[in-house]
């Protein structure tokens, strides 16, 4: 029997062999070299990290015992009042459609919630009946009817009085 691998072939074979070798060398060291300049580089940090690290980890809520922390709680929510109302909601606008369409539309847009719908008319007429002032207070300051709960603004206590007017203002509008 006659060996298949001839002298040329076995030539080829060590070249070959040496060239994969070196292409691995090479491989080895563009990866070093990678590592290296990667080292001498290192990306920037994040300025606000250490911001964002104190937020992770700060308490989330306190603990109050007794008299003095009975004082404490009610300041810290009056504080957390004052700070919700100082704020702006839905960037001030007077606009009763954006104002419901953003805060209104989950509560008067769902028979399961026991509100009014905004487009059943019959139950926005004994209401209405009421008057305007009367609609207005009841959304400022919340009311609990027989079907359900009207929270205070809503549930968003930064809405300004006049933002209140003008939505109610609006739903009456579409309920007539």
């Amino acid at each position: 029997m006659t060996n298949p691998v001839t002298p040329t072939d076995r030539v080829f074979l060590k070249h070959f062999m040496m060239v994969i070798g070196f292409l691995v060398v090479v491989m080895f060291l563009l990866q070093g070299l990678g590592y290296y300049i990667y080292s001498q580089n290192p990306p920037a940090k994040n300025p606000q990290a250490e911001q964002e690290v104190q937020e992770r980890i700060a308490p989330v809520g306190g603990v109050y015992a007794g008299d003095t922390g009975r004082a404490a709680l009610l300041a810290a929510q009056e504080a957390a009042k004052k700070a919700a109302e100082s704020q702006v909601a839905y960037g001030g606008t007077l606009d009763g459609k954006t104002i419901f369409g953003n805060l209104c539309t989950t509560c008067h847009s769902n028979a399961a919630t026991g509100a009014p719908l905004i487009t059943d008319k019959a139950a926005w007429a004994p209401r209405i009946a009421q008057g305007i002032d009367t609609l207005i207070k009841h959304a400022t300051e919340g009311f609990q009817g027989s079907k359900g709960l009207m929270p205070a603004k809503g549930g968003n206590p930064s809405l300004s009085a006049a933002q209140v007017k003008a939505t109610v203002e609006w739903m009456v509008s579409q309920a007539k």
